[in-house]
């Protein structure tokens, strides 16, 4: 994504509020041709490293299913306030409820 591609200005724009206010919602992760799976997020995190001007780093985690995994990559995830975004998620592992995923901020 380059910086003229609007999502780009978009997630750019982004900020941890924006996501505090979406705890325990549902996000929909798609991957593939037609498969899904719904992820809630279940924290959001400042990070240190802000540079002047810019915005506060930070990182966002959501749970996924028990049992099912998606691999480290670029996604489309669509929340209905937020609309889709593509967001570059890992896998942190499992937590006891389910899988858990994080996308970081800078």
């Amino acid at each position: 994504m380059g910086e003229r591609d609007p999502e780009h200005r978009m997630l750019q724009k982004l900020t941890h509020e924006d996501f505090a206010e979406r705890l325990e919602e549902t996000f929909r992760l798609r991957y593939g041709e037609a498969e899904f799976v719904d992820l809630q997020l279940i924290e959001v995190s400042a990070r240190s490293g802000a540079t002047a001007g810019a915005r506060e780093p930070f990182s966002i985690v959501f749970r996924g299913p028990a049992g099912s995994h998606v691999p480290q990559g670029t996604y489309t995830i669509d929340n209905p306030t937020l609309g889709e975004l593509a967001l570059f998620v890992v896998p942190i592992g499992p937590d006891g409820k389910g899988m858990c995923y994080e996308a970081v901020f800078n």
